[in-house]
């Protein structure tokens, strides 16, 4: 039986949910975005539940030698120098040539840093054991020891060819590589996640932590490009054997700790803009987005008669009004809607569908005049008045207006002159004085200004200073090889996205999941499904947090290092793969259930397991949504977002791809900042879609007006826009990319001395200096005398012109 078999088992790969099929169905979901989810749940994530079975192996391994150390006393009941003595002997023990026992060693330092579960009553206990042991495992310098052993696995190409020869890969071929994966992950999480409760040097230990693994000290490179250089060797083949799911999981944890999550970067976006001397932003993204409410397209009532009308008549006599083109073919039927519903998505929302307690009370009363009684009048009242943004207004806005009105009013153009306003009428003068009061430089504006300086004038002004900070020193390092860490990156996105489809010359990502012995039971099937389900969504999971703080991060730091990540990331064809993503039932993904609770970590090593049924694996647990999914669909839009905002190239493609129709699906899901970032990406293309479309989706435009940050003198909803040209977008990409390339040559590439550097032009000191000569050059130096001097003809007319 393979894993396409075992996935029809599980519920939450169902085409139809019950309960989920119109949107009044659809409850707002209680979701808080962050930098991950809960502590336990991201420990639990860790383990597959095939790799149960290895925790009390891990045990078994450090009981038998703890208990002859320890005299039959408790881990528990030892002081801070006992713990300290038997760790350092565990250390030492790593170091011996035997395969065998080096691996048991291991799985006693890993079932420390798992909490010594045989010795706690409750998941609480375990978590802190976990906490402390992690802090003490990096005290006493296990992680540098087990980045050496890492290393020498990774290299191990007996292990790798062995995998190459097997048909099937399986658990037992990742065992070693698991084991110090685990460690590492659980001392980077444990150690990287802050408590009220932890003792004052902790501190210190996390800092230095993040330091070390920020800068590399012992190697010539940060420990994130080990764990990219893993991820593409498993890519090209030659490492089928790699456990993809902990080196992700790693991978992205390390990034968060070392760079820093959301809200650090918040807080360094708003001390940057203080140091460049820009005025501070006029609001936080969080707290708005925070406080934003889930909502649906508004429905007007005389929309609301025409409907009633509609349905008596059959739609025969609209039909051909409403009619849209073949961006929306996917919207003729919805498949969250019941099989008897026969009207278009935006007709058959109903009144009381989620956008109406958004809108301002009298607007919603002149609007809608019959509100359902059941709607509490306190509700109604809390709802924000206003715009949930600023607006804000671009340079090249105010130019682009200027330049118009001037070309209309005296019939020339002063270029860039944002300040001459003579000639132009009263009301001009007003407009340009309200849209500089809402003008915002950003960060990379400034960044772009300086590097035109910068490649005008190198001689002038100097050498630049390269703040070295964490960011700058991980994208020196990924720089040569980051187009195939990309590409790998989206390669097992692919394989691991619900819409792919197995081929057999695709990559096996399941090979740290499947067990040597396939399941034989219909029970057994069922948990395999599960855990291969799950198993990739904690993949998708981790990618997507990857890339999204990756793109982050680098636009802060420089806004070329921004567009070099993304330049790639759109040529190996992420903007379509986002959208096959984003090609399915979204609801029913998000509301998945590929999780068995009583098997999660800790749960599973301090409480006896129950007896599972195929009922109890088909009911999962109550949770409302899946937080890992939603946490997911929310990245991968925010990265489409990234790449495509101020990109009329890309947006076309996003045109072309037909993503309209499946970006209106996305709506369904009542989240608010999913919701958000699904309307930017339809309105950057609203432009493009035609009259037709527009007309017919009326109700997903007034959600962008309502949703939206809006920018001034912005007529996205008319199609008017001067950036609409088709013939300017090849030459937008080639002109970023020569950006890019100048950026990275003049940064990178360029050794220190420079050609601008004072030239040694004395015969006296160039011919007296020490040069370094290979061992066989007095070898061969007749053989090179003969060729280099003696056969040469001397050009005493050019020799002379240079004295």
């Amino acid at each position: 039986m393979n894993c396409d078999d075992a996935r029809r088992f599980q519920p939450g790969c169902r085409e139809e949910m019950p309960g989920l099929r119109g949107s009044v169905d659809c409850p707002n979901l209680e979701f808080e975005y962050g930098d991950a989810d809960g502590h336990g749940a991201e420990l639990a994530e860790l383990y597959s539940y095939t790799e149960e079975p290895e925790l009390s192996t891990n045990r078994r391994c450090f009981e038998e030698d703890f208990h002859a150390q320890a005299q039959g006393r408790r881990w528990l009941e030892l002081d801070g120098a006992q713990h300290k003595a038997y760790v350092m002997r565990l250390l030492d023990a790593l170091e011996v040539v035997n395969r065998d026992k080096r691996l048991k060693v291991a799985r006693a330092i890993l079932y420390l840093a798992q909490g010594v579960f045989g010795d706690c009553d409750n998941d609480g206990d375990v978590l802190h054991w976990s906490r402390h042991n992690s802090f003490l495992l990096y005290r006493l310098g296990t992680f540098t020891a087990l980045l050496e052993l890492l290393n020498m696995e990774i290299d191990n190409s007996q292990a790798c060819s062995s995998a190459l020869r097997k048909p099937a890969i399986s658990l037992a071929d990742s065992t070693e590589l698991r084991v110090l994966l685990s460690v590492m992950y659980l001392m980077v999480e444990n150690i990287r996640v802050e408590q009220e409760e932890d003792p004052p040097e902790w501190k210190t230990y996390r800092e230095t932590f993040r330091m070390e693994l920020s800068f590399p000290v012992h190697t010539d490179e940060p420990f994130a490009l080990l764990l990219f250089t893993m991820v593409t060797k498993f890519c090209s083949g030659h490492a089928p054997h790699f456990p993809m799911k902990k080196v992700l999981l790693l991978l992205w944890k390390v990034l968060l700790f070392t760079l820093g999550g959301f809200e650090a970067l918040q807080a360094m976006k708003v001390r940057r803009r203080e140091e460049l001397g820009l005025p501070p932003l006029p609001e936080d993204s969080i707290q708005v987005m925070r406080s934003m409410r889930a909502a649906s397209p508004p429905t007007y009532s005389i929309e609301l008669v025409e409907q009633q009308q509609q349905q008596k008549r059959g739609h025969r006599s609209r039909r051909p009004l409403v009619k849209q083109d073949s961006l929306d073919i996917y919207n003729e039927r919805d498949p969250f809607k019941n099989d008897e519903a026969g009207v278009d998505e935006e007709e058959n929302d109903d009144v009381d569908s989620g956008i109406e307690g958004e809108l301002d009370l009298m607007e919603r009363d002149a609007i809608i005049p019959t509100v359902p009684a059941q709607h509490p009048p306190i509700e109604r009242v809390s709802f924000p008045k206003g715009l949930p943004w600023a607006p804000k207004v671009r340079q090249k806005d105010i130019e682009h207006f200027l330049e118009a009105s001037r070309n209309k009013f005296i019939g020339f153009t002063l270029g860039q002159d944002t300040e001459t306003l003579i000639g132009l009428p009263r009301p001009i003068h007003e407009s340009v004085k309200t849209l500089k009061q809402h003008k915002y430089v950003s960060i990379s504006d400034v960044q772009i200004k300086n590097e035109e300086e910068l490649e005008k004038c190198p001689m002038s002004l100097g050498e630049e200073e390269v703040q070295e900070t964490p960011c700058e020193v991980l994208y020196r390092a990924m720089l040569y090889n980051l187009p195939q860490y990309m590409i790998a990156l989206l390669k097992i996105l692919l394989a691991a996205a619900p819409t792919s489809k197995a081929k057999t010359d695709s990559i096996n990502i399941l090979a740290d999941v499947l067990p040597e012995e396939m399941p034989v039971t219909v029970l057994q099937s069922m948990k395999l499904g599960i855990d291969v389900n799950r198993h990739k969504e904690i993949i998708v999971k981790s990618i997507s947090a990857t890339l999204l703080l990756l793109l982050k991060h680098f636009k802060l730091n420089h806004i070329y290092q921004f567009e070099y990540v993304s330049q790639h990331l759109v040529f190996a064809n992420c903007i379509p793969l986002i959208l096959k993503f984003f090609n399915q039932n979204i609801m029913s993904y998000i509301t998945a259930k590929n999780s068995i609770s009583v098997l999660d970590y800790p749960h599973c090593t301090v409480y006896d397991l129950p007896e599972l049924t195929a009922e109890s694996l088909e009911a999962g647990d109550n949770n409302q949504f899946c937080w890992r999914n939603l946490f997911s669909c929310i990245n991968l839009l925010r990265i489409l977002n990234k790449l495509t905002k101020w990109k009329h190239s890309r947006t076309m493609m996003l045109v072309v791809f037909k993503s309209a129709p499946i970006l209106k699906r996305a709506l369904k899901v009542k989240q608010a900042m999913m919701q958000l970032y699904v309307l930017k990406l339809l309105k950057i293309q609203t432009k493009y879609l035609g009259r037709q479309w527009r007309k017919s989706n009326m109700k997903t435009m007034s959600a962008i007006y309502q949703k939206v940050r809006h920018r001034m003198n912005d007529d996205w909803a008319y199609g008017n826009d001067i950036d609409a040209r088709p013939w300017d977008f090849q030459a937008e990409e080639c002109t970023l990319r020569a950006n890019i390339e100048a950026f990275n040559s003049r940064r990178y590439d360029r050794p220190r001395d420079s050609e601008f550097a004072p030239v040694d032009n004395c015969l006296q000191s160039v011919l007296g200096q020490r040069l370094e000569l290979p061992e066989d050059f007095r070898y061969s130096y007749e053989l090179w005398l003969e060729r280099e001097v003696f056969s040469q003809p001397i050009r005493w007319e050019e020799l002379l012109q240079y004295q």
